[in-house]
């Protein structure tokens, strides 16, 4: 793992006052492999954590700004020495905190979750109430508006202390995450839960952008069941109503309910606190919303899966009874909403409880294209070309919609603060917040980062990019073209080579040219010994791909998940997967705007089934890289990179013979590395600097493995 040894200094921003923010130059950034916003570690006489922002400019490659409350954390004072490296962060399931009597009376967790929306920490740090409101997906004026009215102008001053977190290590804190006071956690009852979350106002119907259906259709149950309940009535139906509104995570589920319900009694309970509770409060809690709301009115419980999950528990059954006697109360409404329907307790599917579904899905580029008119309604902006962020948005719902017009409103204020002209947003900043927002609808795959790379910018690879254009862009680009001549485009493609050659990187360079949504899973990843789990993920992975359409399935050593049939001891374990592929890529239900893509270095193990026509039917290899190419390869990754002049990059690709594309990357990776071991503040790389690189970075491509890939391409 990389790892950089930096001077720590105190940031003295107002912006960033314990926010938990650190800055780094963006050379030492692209040294530890981590993008703008990513979490690192921090290691002084403790350790603890922190997300990266780019320092401003003027500050020393070697130096990292940190506000007073990281530099306590990290056990450090102003100019020592912190190592800094890439850490893995989980989202938090729980975190348990505690501060201050006023703070642990005043704040409610819900507040307390908004607060610390975003930001990363591990035992024993100490964090502000300061919403981290910079980088993707964090707090929004909503905490700062709540805190005020809650704890009053010391609020700002406010100091906590992580006691707990679950899962163990470093997390971040998550829309779904329990957050709680530690000496209070049974204190969270009913009538605190069970009114609205601060900031959680009901929109406009009209402003429901993609979702104007299912709001139709939620308003016309609510009529009948509690307007005009006599009409079911006199055609010998109930006039009970329960409903599970399910999507992706940050769709807008529960605000639909809310605007739709806005001139309705609403009652409230965040599924998430209520489910960290002890049995008996949680069944307390929601028997107290039940009778609050039996007088009239709907009970609204969002993200529902953390109250009731699929493995079913003690309680589950009596606040199941509470809340089928809430839907059989004349006059009571109950809806729930969850991003994860399947992880729900089954028994809440009942005809006597959620008898009826909405399902909401992600937006296409057309609707986030209205939903960004909507954000920036209100905002001073100069020629924005909301049509081209559109389409280049695919997986976003609303909430990244949000956190990509907040990122850009950042770096359109940082622009006006240093100029002084009037704040206004523009194009430019829309681009740049994409670098850094990362959608939720693929949080729970591996992401392939599309960024500004383009095929054209994919050194070589003539064919292969030929290929890929005409299997992957041509059918999801242009539909009509293959109606109107009668084909049906290919379904799959699969890539082989030898590793490192650059199958990952055509493919990012692919979704970036084509605005795709991206899902991304490696082999093994979806193997599990439960009998039906793995399936069930491949069915899930496909689901979310049609959601997203266009999209682009990615498999990743595909071999690993779909090896010959008959040959594994897995007790039929991978038979079975490899059954739900070819059900998933030839079955029943269509793939449409969906390719599946394929990659391995191991062709001959994957089941001859997966390529046959209607599947995997086209295949590309990818040669290893010839010298041409590797002029291209270091030519395009050494862009960023500021090369001496003495370093003859046309000299060096003919000197590199047996470097795969991943080497030629590595190597000028290490060289600028070691031009900052040489010198922190170094300047540029010179031709010494490669020569050393090259010590530590050797050619990895087996010859043998080659010639007997080019003997498989040969034959197909």
């Amino acid at each position: 793992m990389t790892e950089l040894r930096l001077t720590a200094r105190l940031n003295t921003s107002a912006l960033d006052s314990r926010r938990g923010v650190v800055r780094l130059h963006p050379e030492a950034i692209a040294a530890l492999g981590i993008r703008e916003w990513d979490a690192v570690s921090l290691l002084g006489s403790r350790s603890t954590a922190a997300v990266v922002g780019v320092a401003p400019g003027g500050t020393p490659a070697g130096v990292a700004l940190l506000d007073d409350v990281t530099l306590s954390n990290a056990g450090l004072r102003e100019d020592s020495p912190v190592v800094v490296a890439p850490v893995t962060v989980f989202g938090a399931r729980s975190v348990t905190l505690t501060g201050s009597r006023l703070a642990t009376r005043s704040v409610s967790p819900a507040t307390l979750r908004m607060a610390l929306l975003g930001k990363v920490m591990t035992v024993g740090d100490t964090v502000s109430l300061l919403p981290r409101d910079l980088g993707p997906g964090t707090s929004t004026s909503a905490a700062t508006t709540a805190l005020t009215t809650s704890v009053g102008i010391t609020w700002t001053s406010e100091l906590l202390t992580v006691t707990a977190v679950d899962p163990a290590g470093t997390v971040s804190v998550q829309p779904n995450s329990n957050v709680c006071w530690g000496d209070v956690v049974s204190s969270a009852a009913a009538p605190a839960a069970a009114s609205p979350a601060p900031g959680t106002a009901a929109i406009p119907l009209d402003d429901l952008k993609g979702a104007h259906v299912q709001a139709g259709k939620l308003a016309e149950w609510l009529k009948l069941a509690l307007d005009e309940p006599e009409l079911l009535e006199s055609l010998g139906a109930t006039a009970h109503l329960g409903v599970l509104v399910s999507g992706p995570a940050g769709v807008g589920k529960a605000t639909l309910v809310r605007a739709v319900g806005a001139q309705r009694r609403l009652i409230e309970l965040d599924g998430p606190e209520i489910g960290a509770l002890a049995e008996e409060d949680r069944l307390s809690a929601v028997a107290s919303a039940v009778a609050a709301v039996s007088s009239g009115g709907v009970l609204l419980i969002t993200d529902i899966d953390a109250l009731l999950p699929g493995t079913p528990q003690p309680v589950a059954t009596l606040i199941l009874a509470e809340l089928r006697n809430a839907v059989a109360t004349k006059g009571v409404v109950f809806i729930a909403t969850s991003a994860v329907p399947d992880n729900v307790d089954a028994r809440l599917r009942a005809p006597e409880l959620c008898d009826r579904e909405l399902g909401l899905s992600l937006p296409d580029g057309a609707t986030r294209k209205a939903l960004l008119e909507v954000l920036l309604r209100d905002v001073p902006a100069r020629e924005l070309r909301l049509d081209e962020i559109g389409e280049r948005t695919p997986g976003f719902v609303v909430a990244d919609l949000a956190a990509l017009v907040r990122e850009a409103a950042l770096r359109a204020a940082a622009r006006a603060s240093t100029s002084g002209e009037a704040p206004a947003l523009s194009q430019d900043d829309l681009v740049g917040a994409l670098s850094v927002i990362r959608p939720l609808s693929r949080s729970a795959t591996e992401e392939v980062a599309v960024g500004s790379v383009t095929l054209e910018d994919v050194g070589d690879m003539v064919e292969t990019k030929q290929a890929l254009t005409e299997a992957v862009l041509w059918p999801l680009q242009h539909p009509d073209t293959f109606a109107r001549l009668g084909v049906q485009p290919p379904r799959g493609v699969l890539l082989y080579g030898p590793p490192g050659c650059g199958k990952t990187f055509v493919v990012r360079a692919l979704a970036s040219s084509g605005r795709l949504s991206v899902h991304a899973v490696k082999g093994a990843e979806l193997m599990d010994k439960w009998v039906g789990s793995s399936e069930k993920a491949v069915r899930e992975l496909f689901r979310r791909a049609r959601d997203s359409a266009p999209s682009l399935v990615f498999l990743d050593e595909i071999d690993a998940l779909a090896p010959r049939r008959g040959q594994s001891h897995d007790s039929g374990v991978t038979d079975r997967v490899v059954a739900a592929l070819l059900t998933e890529l030839d079955g029943i239900d269509p793939l449409r705007d969906v390719v599946v893509l394929g990659a391995t270095n191991r062709p001959d193990l994957i089941d001859p089934a997966l390529l046959r026509p209607g599947r995997l039917e086209k295949l590309v290899f990818v040669e290893p890289p010839d010298a041409a190419a590797r002029r291209e390869i270091l030519r395009t990754s050494g862009k960023s990179i500021p090369l001496s002049d003495d370093v003859d990059l046309d000299g060096l690709a003919d000197d590199l013979d047996g470097y795969s594309a991943a080497d030629c990357v590595a190597l000028l990776r290490e060289a600028a590395l070691t031009a900052m071991r040489r010198s922190i503040d170094a300047a540029d790389v010179t031709a010494e600097d490669v020569a050393k690189a090259r010590e530590n970075v050797r050619p990895s491509l087996d010859p043998g493995q080659v010639e007997s890939l080019r003997a498989f391409a040969e034959g197909r």
